[in-house]
């Protein structure tokens, strides 16, 4: 039986690595088909002919698309993001503070989000039906059918333009106190976890529903638990592997709504980096930000798959 759990999971892994490769093919190809010529664009309108074919072969953007595909490929293998077009500076020194900017964002979004949708979810199926449930259900839904620049547009409006508590831009630089850190981060936080946890409300809602009406929990009832007992001690440990997915997909939406939110609030995160690349169509740099976000995308779906085997009690 373990041998069959572990090829699950390396199956698993597989699928991911492919999945990856594949990604990485439509990245390089799609900016590749970006409109203008990126030398072009770099040497301005006053180049001459010769300058632009000589810039040209230096960025090997003379050769088939082909041929730099599998050179941008073998050096991602080896861990080199490639030069930025623009700067002439390693990718990876660009991203490096960039990204530690956008982990926080995350880590402090999921540390927010990630126990209240939980606990509304848990507590919404455990009393369905009832006045509770009825009011978390119309606001949850309310919030995922508002798009997360409205939401940020209206945080904006709300807490900068009228109330003037907080500042319409973010910078991460700036924090050297707990107060700072509040200002920087309330915003975008605010942003991101409303969308992450009306999502994440309704998919926990419903996988924790789904295993009350199950034989063993409606047994349990039957002699006597309370339905809170019958949920946290009957359903809730059957329900993991379902959440864990509820989870990680609702933080998978991290990945896209992170460059809205960076761009809104002009915070120095990758995405802000990425958007700023495709107005100067720096490839290498748009090409490995978006590596970047197809991995974290593919490592949380992956590790849900994990979690839901190992938690599967039928499978250990």
């Amino acid at each position: 039986m373990r041998t069959f759990v572990l090829n699950l999971i390396v199956h698993r892994l597989l699928i991911a690595g492919l999945t990856l490769l594949i990604v990485s093919f439509a990245v390089f190809f799609a900016t590749a088909m970006l409109p203008g010529d990126t030398a072009s664009i770099l040497l301005g309108q006053a180049a001459t002919p010769e300058a632009v074919a000589g810039l040209r072969a230096a960025m090997h953007l003379d050769e088939p698309a082909v041929f730099r595909f599998f050179r941008w490929l073998a050096g991602l293998a080896q861990g080199d993001l490639g030069t930025s077009y623009v700067n002439n500076v390693a990718v990876a020194d660009l991203i490096g503070g960039r990204f530690v900017n956008t982990m926080r964002l995350a880590g402090i979004t999921t540390l927010i989000a990630v126990p209240v949708a939980l606990t509304l979810g848990i507590t919404s199926a455990m009393f369905r039906g009832s006045i509770y449930d009825r009011i978390v259900t119309i606001l949850t839904i309310g919030v995922i059918s508002v798009p997360e620049f409205m939401i940020a547009t209206s945080a904006v409006l709300v807490f900068s333009v009228y109330l003037k508590w907080l500042p319409a831009l973010s910078f991460a630089n700036e924090v050297t106190s707990f107060w700072q850190v509040l200002k920087v981060y309330a915003m975008p936080v605010i942003t991101l976890a409303f969308v992450v946890s009306a999502q994440m409300i309704r998919m926990t809602r419903a996988a924790v529903i789904d295993t009350i009406n199950t034989p063993y929990v409606e047994a349990a009832l039957l002699k006597g638990a309370s339905p809170p007992r019958a949920v946290l001690y009957h359903a809730l440990p059957n329900a993991v592997g379902p959440i864990a997915n509820a989870i990680a997909l609702s933080l998978s939406y991290l990945v896209g709504g992170v460059i809205i939110v960076e761009t809104i609030f002009n915070y120095p995160g990758v995405a802000k980096l990425m958007v700023d690349g495709v107005s100067t169509r720096d490839l290498p740099l748009i090409q490995s930000c978006a590596i970047i976000f197809c991995i974290g995308y593919l490592a949380l779906i992956t590790l849900a798959d994990i979690v839901a085997i190992l938690a599967n009690p039928r499978l250990r």
